[in-house]
């Protein structure tokens, strides 16, 4: 997994009050990381998840059922 850092402002997250992790809508290419990963028995940091600050959460968790990269779009403009 990656460290807890906000992906938008690189703060670092050091308890679990200053934000968390936000898992986006699977796309297909996800799901097959999924499948992947679970064949070969490995875990990692999933491309449709990322860290956000208690600054970024709310407005990141309230486009969780997007893909992340719309929005990731969203969140940094």
């Amino acid at each position: 997994m990656k460290p807890p850092i906000c992906c938008i402002c690189d703060k670092r997250l050091d308890y679990s009050d200053e934000g968390g992790l936000i898992y986006f809508e699977k796309r297909s290419s996800d799901k097959k990381w999924d499948k992947r990963m679970e064949k070969k028995g490995m875990v990692g940091h999933p491309p449709y998840a990322e860290w956000f600050c208690k600054e970024h959460y709310e407005k990141a968790n309230e486009l969780k059922d997007l893909a992340i990269h719309e929005a990731m779009k969203q969140l940094k403009s």
